[in-house]
């Protein structure tokens, strides 16, 4: 990755993660100066991470009028978890396969990461936990069609089940987390599936 990726890519972060905290909240108007200062990077990693974004469907660019948060519609949830419940147990089948020792160890580390989150009822903690969880998992799964596609649902995902989660589900998700890990960590990929369902139904409940 080259050093404007990494900057572009590191904007993409920070405007990402004030996302899904709703720190950005859903149907704000922004300006792109607003978003420099959110991110903290300088103008053209910022205006290409807000090109990612509105890609993603998470920033609206207005003609004349400027930048929007998109809201959050009634259909979203469903729709996001419509994919997700068939496509991330696909992800963790291939990953309890392919995944080395290196992405083995970094996902006990995200597991001590989201029990560190729930202990002192760090929500920003958990979600930013989840993420690099995934990130671990779509770096062990050799289909990058596959991954490339849950990418900005999953942004989408987190966004949503910020607003609803609890301390007491932080927990259970915690739990579904772990026990994905060990089964990739065992290489038991019908069980990473099985129980990457169970985490993936988990956002279903109202």
């Amino acid at each position: 990755m080259t050093a404007s990726r990494s900057l572009s890519h590191q904007a993409y972060l920070a405007l990402e993660h004030l996302l899904v905290t709703r720190q950005l909240e859903p149907g704000a108007m922004v300006t792109e100066k607003q978003l420099i200062e959110a991110a903290g990077h300088g103008r053209t990693p910022v205006r290409e991470a807000i090109q990612k974004l509105a890609w993603q469907g998470l920033i609206a660019v207005r003609a004349r009028v400027g930048l929007q948060i998109t809201e959050v519609r009634d259909q979203d949830h469903a729709h996001v978890l419509q994919v997700r419940r068939e496509l991330e147990p696909l992800v963790a089948a291939l990953a309890a396969k392919h995944a080395n020792t290196t992405q083995r160890a970094a996902l006990i580390d995200c597991a001590q990461a989201m029990a560190a989150s729930a202990a002192t009822g760090n929500l920003s903690g958990f979600f930013a936990a989840d993420k690099q969880f995934d990130n671990i998992l779509d770096d062990a799964c050799p289909n990058a069609f596959l991954t490339q596609a849950l990418a900005p649902l999953r942004t989408h995902a987190r966004r949503l089940y910020y607003a609803q989660i609890s301390v007491e589900r932080m927990d259970r998700a915690i739990a579904l987390h772990v026990g994905v890990i060990r089964a990739i960590q065992q290489g038991d990929a019908a069980l990473a599936h099985k129980t990457m369902s169970q985490l993936i139904a988990l956002t279903d409940e109202a």
